[in-house]
């Protein structure tokens, strides 16, 4: 496939339309549908993309004009973001785990004129934003939604949109696209806010492309490039996915699979067969402690093996592989590697983690599995990747790998990572003093973060410069690198440290809910509910032990000294989480912030 398309493309549905000439009756967009996979071919999507487009223009909507996407990962999520840019609109994307408050922020702050819904459920909540923000006047559902759930809007139904021949819609689409340039504004991407409201991210055409580009590049030059499969699984509404899960096959002439949801995306693995896929931090974590706890119960060689593979990893992390690990290799590629592969589909060349960071220790254990791990590194406000691990670089998993092509990073004084290049954004939409924080005038970005080139020019993340806790000595200590060695403990699902301006660290500890069960169980603490049990002594000292073994990986400073036990987990529907699985400590604060100063 021609990467220098990507380079030369002015704007993404000009690429696209380009590809669908091309590939044809290819497959592009796959799903099950009554129980079967059923795909989408290029040609098919280039159709509905364009018919689309002519009736968002009949609508009356403008070019410049927000459209709000509120669904689950689909193709018509897919078509329809095409569809609103080759409108000449600007795609507004939402989680579906957004709350009324939450939408009524987007709609209120985009002045969305219009919403494409994918269903009925979802609708309930997008129409209580809807009558309180007051903004949108057209709706599209592209299924089970009825009239009668709308009350004052006029209900498009996506099938009759998308019916009908292409051939002057297209010729007006690709009239309308010869004007764009790589400057204008494709999509604004409201951030997660970890720390308070999203923000608007405005992305043009040339930032997505130029990831596109250079992480084409990375792949084809490391992995070769064939006949590739992604499976989609992290939200289309996150910038990563976005770009790398939608963009990036697209643009490379790929097929997309859409994974039903997290519990059948074991099944999915199997039948879909990804060669890519793009996955969070979190879920890596959960797969691993579900892998080791299936190995530990068959005990004996395999127990034995599963040690022998972890030490690896740590030898790989470290960059110490010696000729002792010659003959563990082949042993693991004889009995647990092939097993591993095959829970992934059998085909995959490369797991992407992104959006978080990536505990050395999880990435070190499917490197082992003999799984290849790219950790990238990056933000919405970057398109979303700076950098990435890849083999042909030397991958270390304790670092994110060195910045992609085209894309300068420099640290500044105070340990700050600053990207500059046309993966930037534009700004935040309708916030000049947000952008002027974080945008220098020569076009610098504040990433926020902290941290370091390595001695092979790979960039180490230390933490993010407002989660940095500086204790009473004036100490600097790395909340994330604690709360993700507490995790790795089997006792122990979620973390959350704490200890600025104070004597030392504490802890908030979410237990893991299976090994809490068995726990109970083997302890005559069955019929406990969750408060009573977390109440007990001994239960307590069960924790602790847990914590006590982190303790002594890290420094005098860094300890855990003492902890309270969390209510419950942290989770998207209470706030504790964002959509792509990271931690929001403020909220997290003002639900515990006395019961942990208690401590002291």
């Amino acid at each position: 496939m021609e990467l220098q398309d990507i380079e030369n493309a002015q704007s993404l549905v000009g690429l696209f339309l380009q590809r669908a000439d091309e590939q044809g009756d290819k497959p592009f967009l796959t799903a099950k549908v009554d129980g079967q996979w059923k795909p989408i071919s290029y040609a098919e999507a280039a159709r509905q993309v364009c018919v689309l487009a002519d009736r968002l223009v009949a609508m009356g909507l403008n070019p410049g004009d927000r459209v709000m996407l509120v669904s689950e990962n689909r193709p018509e999520w897919v078509i329809a973001d095409l569809a609103i840019m080759a409108a000449g609109c600007i795609t507004t994307p939402a989680y579906t785990t957004n709350t009324e408050g939450d939408h009524c922020h987007i709609l209120d702050d985009s002045g969305a004129r219009a919403v494409i819904v994918s269903n009925s459920k979802l609708a309930q909540t997008l129409f209580a934003a809807m009558w309180r923000a007051g903004h949108a006047e057209h709706v599209i559902a592209i299924d089970g939604v009825s009239n009668a759930q709308s009350g004052q809007f006029t209900i498009h139904q996506w099938k009759e949109l998308v019916s009908g021949e292409a051939g002057a819609a297209r010729a007006a689409v690709e009239a309308r696209i010869a004007g764009f340039t790589r400057d204008d504004i494709a999509c604004i991407i409201y951030t997660s806010g970890t720390s308070g409201s999203p923000r608007g991210v405005m992305l043009h055409h040339g930032a997505i492309l130029h990831n596109c580009l250079a992480a084409g590049e990375l792949l084809a030059n490391d992995f070769g490039w064939e006949e590739e499969r992604f499976l989609s699984f992290l939200p289309m509404s996150h910038a990563l996915e976005h770009t790398a899960g939608i963009y990036l096959p697209a643009g490379m002439g790929a097929d997309i699979w859409f994974a039903e949801g997290l519990d059948k995306l074991s099944s999915n693995l199997e039948e879909a067969q990804p060669t890519f896929m793009i996955v969070v931090p979190r879920m890596f974590e959960l797969l691993r402690g579900k892998i080791m706890k299936a190995v530990e119960k068959q005990g004996g060689a395999a127990t034995f093996l599963l040690d022998k593979a972890m030490a690896l990893g740590e030898r790989q992390i470290a960059g110490k592989k010696s000729l002792q690990d010659i003959p563990v290799g082949w042993l693991l590629n004889a009995t647990l590697r092939p097993k591993i592969r095959k829970t992934f589909g059998g085909r995959v060349k490369a797991l992407v983690s992104g959006g978080a960071p990536l505990n050395p220790e999880v990435g070190g254990f499917f490197q082992a599995m003999g799984l290849v791990m790219l950790q990238g590194y990056g933000q919405t406000e970057t398109a979303p990747v700076v950098a990435c691990n890849y083999p042909s670089a030397g991958i270390r998993l304790n670092t994110v790998g060195p910045p992609l092509s085209g894309v300068e990073v420099k640290i500044a004084e105070d340990g700050e990572i600053l990207v500059r290049g046309e993966c930037v954004m534009k700004g935040y939409w309708q916030n000049p003093e947000a952008t002027k924080a974080a945008l220098q005038e020569d076009g610098w970005l504040h990433t926020g973060d902290i941290g370091h080139f390595d001695e092979g020019g790979r960039i180490v993340i230390t933490d993010r410069k407002k989660d940095i806790i500086v204790n009473d000595k004036g100490d600097n200590i790395a909340p994330q690198k604690l709360e993700g060695m507490l995790t790795l403990q089997p006792e122990i699902a979620q973390a959350m440290v704490s200890g600025d301006k104070r004597p030392y660290m504490v802890g908030l500890i979410v237990p893991d809910a299976e090994w809490e069960k068995q726990w109970a169980r083997e302890n005559g603490h069955a019929g406990l509910d969750t408060a009573a049990l977390h109440a007990l002594p001994e239960f307590h000292k069960a924790i602790k032990a847990a914590v006590d073994r982190t303790n002594t990986d890290l420094s005098v400073l860094e300890k855990v000294r003492k902890f309270i036990i969390a209510d419950g987990p942290f989770t998207v529907e209470n706030d504790q989480m964002t959509p792509t699985l990271k931690i929001r400590r403020p909220f997290i604060r003002a639900m515990y912030q006395e019961r942990l100063d208690a401590l002291y």
